[in-house]
């Protein structure tokens, strides 16, 4: 039977950048490149955007510095504001990922979604793998548990992009 591994990695990672900045900890610039280089990354770089463009801004708001960049840079930047801004928003929205279970979609073939801090599109389709931007979902304010991407449930959402 097939099945769907959801992958988390790079926004553990996140978490834990997003968490230091708040506390004022600095972030080493090794750790950035650690989440820049990660491979599950490499599908967000093309001209405007690679894997530099992740450690300088991450750098830039680590360091509590200004920033000047290209459009997709400067998209980057400001989703990884507004984490900051509201970090008990942003575990409303990863916490749930964490237990999601998308096995009665599975496809023919097994299948692995990624969750990855996106900049521009939505989603992104390579091979097996189908890798969301995490800053498309929404929490609901008033129902735990509860996210949407593109204002439908997740698990809709995810039948949409599984069956397509």
């Amino acid at each position: 039977m097939a099945s769907i591994k959801i992958n988390l990695e790079v926004m553990e990672s996140m978490n834990y950048f997003w968490n230091a900045t708040s506390d004022r900890e600095k972030v080493g610039e090794s750790y950035l490149v650690t989440i820049a280089d990660h491979p599950n990354m490499k599908v967000l770089y093309g001209e405007e955007f690679e894997s530099d463009s992740v450690r300088k801004v991450l750098s830039a708001i680590s360091n509590r510095e200004p920033l000047r960049g290209t459009k997709p840079e400067m998209r980057f930047w400001n989703n990884n504001m507004w984490m900051l801004e509201d970090l008990d928003f942003m575990n409303m929205m990863l916490n749930p990922l964490k237990v999601l279970n998308l096995d009665k979609l599975a496809p023919v073939s097994d299948t692995e979604v990624v969750f990855i801090p996106g900049h521009m599109d939505i989603c992104y389709r390579e091979g097996n793998k189908l890798f969301v931007n995490f800053f498309r979902i929404k929490a609901d304010l008033y129902e735990d548990d509860k996210l949407t991407i593109e204002d439908k449930d997740i698990v809709e959402w995810f039948k949409e992009k599984l069956e397509g």
